[in-house]
């Protein structure tokens, strides 16, 4: 669990300072028959800073907890 509470913390800490990404998406705007038009768009993805928070401190718990119990 201290592993796993170790790659929370750094997740975490990405989540905060990097606030999302952008993803490219295409859409197909046109078809008819073999006439074929596409459009490439790049769609954001973003989280909430605080839900970086949230996860670090899950993940400084988890191991704070493992600690105690191997004592």
């Amino acid at each position: 669990m201290r592993n796993f509470g170790i790659i929370l913390i750094v997740l975490g800490i990405a989540m905060i300072i990097i606030r999302g990404v952008s993803v490219p998406v295409e859409k197909n705007v046109v078809d008819l028959g073999p006439v074929k038009i596409d459009k490439k768009e790049n769609k954001w993805i973003g989280w909430p800073t605080y839900a970086g928070a949230i996860v670090a401190v899950a993940g400084i718990a988890l191991v704070f907890s493992n600690k105690k119990g191997t004592s």
